[in-house]
């Protein structure tokens, strides 16, 4: 039963408080080693008549509801390992069947962004803040307010303690003993005939401030479900092509692909007679877009931020931008051309110009001839209603339609469909196409030296995660909170004499074998001899 809360001392303690805050006595009737874990002081989740909001800081304050609910993740994010995330239901079933179909059903296929997991992280932070607040601020007010003097039935109630007599002056026996205590880095307290010496005080703030790293490390997984803090992308990067990397102001540039491959003396017997490839990597150049970055039809200003040869598992890495290589294609491909145009009655030839593939200028130039683009095709194709399509983003079969002006042109220009690859010409009749302007104009290459072509394709996976820094920081506070409180342990010794009878006690929060020990030998060092095993729960009394 709880005792009135004002203690003999004339200190009037908070209720549900164990010891009294200024001198330690009891205020509960036992015989038992004291529950020393905040000195007596009561937390606010010990309240004997809670209100519905003390209902609720009790419920998230536990660490039992704490294990279940971190219990109830684990399962979550396991069961979101079974089958790949974040595709559709068709993916599912046509990949796994009727448990893929059942898996995408139950909202499993996007399990970690879903309301329900998310509200169990959330749960996870407010128990850790809320167990954190309960816990550290009686702990804060009970070894701020430690008085040097304790009462007897403190010092004596602890688990290691010893009352015995001695001989001399009691001020200059403390003082003898504080500095015996102070070689072994104590921090030591002395009123007249009473002493308190501490050390390690600062490892019981080590789980709070774990707690702390916790809540970060959450904070930056749910920042991750922020738009644009966390994406994904694989991009196709073509020898010599620059390509921007989607949601960001990055450009990458494939200055040059590489493959080597094994030599024939290098591979089994039966992979021999194949070509397998032993390194690819894409010499890489990554700019940062200073001005007109969004301006359409506007050429942005480029700035070189840092170059990288990029390989599997040697990504490139920048300011949380990580670029890393994951394949290539060495299907060459139609890079650019350099047309000329021809006057057909006159025989003429203008040009050539330059004409890439992707990204081209929307007018050209060419001598008397003025050609706006109209529209372009990277792989050509006509869909079931005979309207032209485009297949791929990779230029297999290029086609671009031009509005010609010029010299015997009508004066809104004529359309010329034109497709830079003789096989594409043939394939989709550019002549009929053409023939209403054909008579008058035509586009076409001289020569393979106005063709260029890129021999490999760098498939690039680029990951944006700017809650990673967060989450390093938060693991780094964890491991250090762990640290301190695994490797330091906060040990007390508190005594007191009274009419030549010394009654000393001593607690520490782990290892109270260790703190056995070290009560051993400072009453050692003073002349007294006392048996170890006798020092425990208040045994000792000569």
């Amino acid at each position: 039963m709880f005792q009135n809360t004002k203690c003999e001392c004339g200190h009037q303690n908070p209720p549900d408080t164990l010891l009294c805050e200024s001198c330690g006595k009891p205020l509960v009737e036992s015989d038992e080693p004291l529950e020393m874990r905040y000195d007596g002081v009561a937390r606010r989740s010990q309240k004997r008549n809670p209100n519905p909001l003390d209902r609720v800081w009790n419920f998230f304050s536990s660490v039992r509801i704490a294990v279940i609910i971190i219990i109830i993740t684990l399962v979550g994010a396991s069961l979101g390992t079974i089958y790949p995330q974040g595709n559709d239901a068709q993916y599912y079933k046509e990949a796994y069947g009727w448990s893929g179909k059942l898996y995408h059903s139950l909202g499993l296929s996007s399990m970690y962004d879903s309301w329900w997991f998310v509200g169990l992280l959330v749960m996870i932070g407010t128990s850790l803040v809320i167990c954190s607040l309960d816990r550290v601020l009686p702990l804060y007010r009970a070894l701020k307010k430690q008085q040097i003097r304790k009462h007897l039935q403190f010092i004596t109630r602890q688990k290691t303690s010893y009352v015995g007599p001695i001989e001399g002056d009691a001020e200059q026996w403390v003082q003898t003993l504080g500095s015996h205590l102070k070689r072994r880095r104590y921090k030591v307290h002395i009123d007249g005939t009473a002493l308190l010496a501490e050390k390690n005080r600062f490892s019981r703030w080590g789980p709070y401030i774990n707690h702390i790293g916790l809540i970060i490390l959450l904070l930056a997984l749910l920042a991750r479900t922020i738009p644009h803090w966390t994406e994904e992308n694989t991009i196709a990067v073509r020898d010599g092509e620059t390509v921007q990397v989607a949601g960001t102001d990055y450009y990458v540039k494939n200055e040059k692909f590489i493959v080597e491959y094994y030599k024939e003396s290098e591979l089994p017997d039966k992979l021999k007679q194949q070509q397998r490839p032993k390194l690819y990597e894409t010499h890489a150049v990554l700019y940062e877009c200073v001005k007109s970055c969004e301006e359409p039809g506007v050429e942005p200003e480029l700035k070189e931020v840092k170059q990288h040869d990029i390989t599997v598992n040697h990504p490139m890495n920048y300011k949380g931008v990580k670029l890393y290589q994951i394949g290539y294609d060495d299907e060459p491909l139609l890079q650019s051309v350099s047309p000329v145009i021809e006057d057909v009655k006159t025989g003429k030839v203008y040009g050539p110009f330059e004409l890439p593939m992707k990204n081209p200028k929307t007018s050209f130039e060419v001598g008397p001839y003025t050609l706006d683009l109209k529209a372009n095709y990277m792989e050509f194709a006509l869909n079931e209603e005979g309207s032209p399509i485009t297949k791929s983003r990779d230029p297999k079969a290029p086609a671009f339609i031009f509005i010609v002006k010029g010299p015997g042109l009508d004066e809104n220009g004529e359309p010329y469909m034109y497709f830079p690859l003789e096989k594409d010409k043939e394939r989709f009749s550019q002549d009929q196409i053409n023939q209403a302007i054909a008579s008058k104009v035509q586009i076409r290459v001289d020569g393979m030296e106005n063709v260029k072509f890129s021999s490999y394709t760098s498939y690039l996976l680029i990951r944006v995660d700017r809650a990673l820094p967060y989450v390093w920081v938060g693991l780094g506070i964890c491991m250090l909170g762990l640290l301190m409180g695994a490797y330091w342990h906060h040990r007390r010794i508190w005594l007191r004499i009274d009419d030549g009878t010394l009654s000393l006690g001593a607690h520490t929060n782990k290892n109270h074998f260790g703190m056995r020990s070290e009560t051993a030998w400072a009453l050692e060092q003073m002349g007294i001899t006392v048996e170890r095993d006798k020092l425990d729960n208040g045994g000792y009394n000569s």
